[in-house]
């Protein structure tokens, strides 16, 4: 590291920070709002956005700062088993093109802003919608604490406050200042401000990336001296005698490699801040064109992934060294100052826009489905506009907190814990986009277990610095392989809801009112007012639904 402040590269950081907060404030009067206190409008930026602002949008939200500085510091620390994020992001364009547009056009017909809305229409069931919308706010917030994280790294290497400073003001007033901005202009411009800001963001990564993959490995002696340095780094092993990682992932990790690619995949889009996205989105047509062009990312995190071999044959860190800082530290070393700059400003501006659409997402969770559903059910839509940009201050400040008071290391356990969280809302998500079979008490009943079982075993993992939270995978039960601990959690999840149904539809219990029909999962329509929809026009309560629906 550098001695003090790099004063040429915080420059030009600051000037693209600014550039981006006036954007942010900006964003309020691009594509204005017809009713800017309708929660369609604060919340969704008016379900209006084509093609390559959704693009945008989704790969800001996607393809975060802790992407950026979590994939290479991955490999960096532990080897080749860091790539699994490159075939996840591959696995889970196909499976989304099957979901998605239907997502989208169900929602659009009933005005639903929320997955958890469209659970409550499609099964009439306030408790398993309440329950899916508070997995995905707690999955959610240390996924934006962790965006502050990537703040904190590039703030660190850039010799702004960070760890060396003694007051913890002056230690924190950076980031401080960029949540404050981060917060003002979210308030005031909703989603429309990182879709704007996501244009600036994915170009500077690009570059970054473009030049980093070229520039980076001439500095070090080509490919062939990287990977060279890299395995021998990696083949040193530690007191106990356990080599620090692989170029390639052992046949012991392969269980653990493709489930957590799989599992991975899965839980992505079901994130409350990649539902946001989608559902902002003009047309059916925009998400199918959408699922065909984002796997470019997957691109370009393949060659992101890369830096982490790099950062090792550069010598960068130590023994006990933060792998977190492996990458911003990289770039400190290995470019000139000014364009050291404009790749710390793409990672901070890759924490402002997903950080953004995290809060609002969580914020129209809190709105719509315990604040209306259970608090205020005659709320209007001024109401709960007021109501989510409230809500989405105290996730910021929340997440805020939890960065400033805690261990990173918690934050990155929590944000594990999240992806097997949100795992456990496929069979009510996405098996309600295709089937009214399952009944929604086994669906919160197999909820409830995938939940706690996904829990428990996170909790047992220990590593050599952890003695709880300390990994992911487990023993899969009946096969004898370590695997995602997320997936095993599904698998009982399915499981105990399809078991459940067959007695409860035995039992003839209350199955609940489906307020659908299949036409409106391929609907091209115009969003109906915000608010609970009632039954759709032409089907009656307690009927069979369309088969297929």
């Amino acid at each position: 590291m550098k001695d003090g402040v790099n004063g040429v590269a915080l420059g030009v950081f600051i000037f693209f920070f600014l550039a981006v907060t006036v954007l942010g404030f900006l964003a309020a009067r691009w594509r204005r709002a017809a009713d800017p206190l309708h929660l369609d409008e604060w919340g969704l930026g008016g379900r209006s956005f084509g093609t390559w602002v959704t693009w945008f949008l989704l790969g800001g939200d996607l393809y975060t700062a802790y992407t950026f500085v979590a994939v290479p510091a991955a490999i960096y620390a532990a080897g080749a088993g860091g790539f699994f994020a490159v075939p996840y992001t591959i696995i889970t364009y196909p499976l989304v093109f099957l979901f998605l547009p239907r997502l989208w056009s169900v929602s659009h017909k009933h005005g639903y802003v929320t997955s958890s809305d469209f659970i409550r229409g499609r099964f009439g069931s306030k408790s398993l919608s309440v329950a899916v919308a508070i997995t995905g706010i707690i999955a959610t917030m240390p996924y934006i604490a962790l965006q502050l994280v990537g703040i904190q790294a590039v703030l660190d290497v850039m010799g702004v406050g960070g760890s060396d400073s003694t007051n913890w003001f002056l230690k924190d007033l950076p980031l401080l200042i960029a949540f404050g901005v981060l917060a003002a202009y979210t308030y005031s411009s909703g989603l429309r401000a990182p879709a704007l800001i996501a244009f600036v963001k994915d170009a500077l990564i690009y570059i970054v990336i473009a030049v980093a993959i070229i520039y980076i490995p001439y500095k070090l002696g080509g490919f062939d001296d990287i990977f060279s340095k890299a395995g021998a780094a990696y083949a040193v092993k530690n007191d106990a005698g356990v080599p620090r990682g692989a170029l390639v992932t052992g046949p012991k990790a392969q269980w653990a490699y493709a489930t957590l690619a799989m599992g991975s995949a899965m839980a992505l889009f079901l994130y409350p801040h990649s539902v946001t996205a989608v559902l902002s989105s003009r047309s059916r047509d925009t998400i199918r064109r959408n699922t065909t062009i984002l796997p470019l990312y997957s691109l370009m995190l393949g060659l992101l992934a890369m830096l982490g071999f790099m950062a090792l044959a550069a010598g960068v860190g130590g023994k006990g060294y933060n792998a977190q800082l492996a990458i911003p530290q990289l770039f400190e070393n290995m470019f000139p100052s000014w364009f050291a700059g404009v790749a710390f400003a793409a990672i901070g501006i890759g924490a402002l826009v997903p950080a953004a659409i995290m809060s609002i997402a969580a914020a129209n969770l809190f709105t719509r489905n315990i604040y209306k559903d259970l608090i205020k059910p005659d709320a209007t839509p001024a109401q709960e506009t007021a109501v989510s940009k409230i809500v989405s201050l105290v996730v910021k400040v929340g997440a805020l907190v939890f960065v400033l008071t805690m261990d990173k290391t918690v934050a990155i356990n929590f944000q594990l814990l999240g992806g097997i969280w949100i795992l456990q809302t496929v069979p009510a998500i996405v098996g309600g986009l295709f089937t009214r079979w399952f009944h929604r008490w086994a669906l919160l009943a197999g909820w409830a277990v995938g939940m706690g079982y996904g829990t428990w075993k996170a909790y047992e993992q220990s590593s050599p610095t952890q003695s709880h939270f300390g990994g992911n995978s487990d023993m899969i039960p009946w096969i004898g392989e370590k695997g995602y601990i997320g997936l095993t959690a599904f698998v009982l999840n399915v499981g105990v809801a399809v078991v459940l149904t067959l007695v409860l539809r035995a039992l003839k219990a209350p199955a609940g009112e489906d307020e659908t029909v299949l036409s409106d999962y391929t609907a091209e329509s115009d969003p109906a007012p915000a608010g609970p929809a009632g039954p759709t026009p032409g089907t009656a309560p307690g009927l069979p639904e369309p088969a297929g629906a």
